[in-house]
């Protein structure tokens, strides 16, 4: 009976304290994203930065707190970024719910794979290269780029390349280091410049 009383109050306070997003609210207080990340979501003048219409809600909200974490550990913790960072400090744990739920609900643009990414990144997309250690990325993103949201991998199909590019080698170089197990940083250290130019213009076509 303790047992039980204790289970309950456990679920009690999970439900008190968990945030669920509004999709309208989150229409609101995105409205200074749209600077960078478009009205839509698609990033489509700025392809410096991701596309966020689509992604699964949970990565982006873990996202958004690794980088108020960042910013509250001196970038000791979590995703460092000044930018990212200043935004997201004034941001709370319902605001960031809410964002997340919104952009989830938008419809990604389309991308495409240009033919000279194909010969070097479909093989290391789909296989890898175990004689380099290196992980074959449908084993986490899926065949069609979508992730996997409970298991917190994101959706990469439709990406902008430049953004992608970007983040490989903010990867290899450890300079963004919130990644699960440091699975993205033991695959991007391995990298050659071709084979991240490849892959961040492949994913974008996955579909």
């Amino acid at each position: 009976m303790k047992k039980l009383i204790l289970i309950l109050s456990l679920l009690a306070s999970y439900s008190t304290t968990a945030e669920e997003g509004n999709i309208e609210a989150g229409k609101l207080k995105a409205a200074t994203c749209a600077a960078c990340h478009g009205k839509d979501g698609n990033a489509a003048l700025m392809q410096q930065y991701p596309k966020l219409a689509g992604q699964h809600p949970k990565y982006l909200e873990k996202q958004l707190k690794e980088y108020k974490q960042a910013m509250a550990t001196g970038g000791k913790q979590g995703r460092n970024n000044p930018v990212m960072g200043g935004m997201a400090m004034a941001l709370s744990d319902q605001d960031i719910a809410d964002i997340a739920v919104y952009y989830a609900s938008l419809p990604i643009s389309d991308n495409t794979s240009p033919k000279e990414s194909v010969e070097v990144a479909q093989q290391l997309y789909r296989f890898g290269d175990t004689e380099r250690g290196i992980a074959a990325c449908i084993a986490c993103h899926g065949p069609r780029g979508n992730g996997m949201s409970l298991s917190g991998f994101p959706k990469i199909s439709g990406q902008n390349a430049e953004y992608v590019k970007l983040q490989l080698e903010e990867f290899r170089s450890s300079a963004r280091a919130n990644d699960m197990n440091a699975m993205m940083r033991s695959v991007a250290a391995k990298l050659s410049d071709d084979e991240i130019n490849a892959l961040s213009q492949y994913v974008g076509g996955l579909h």
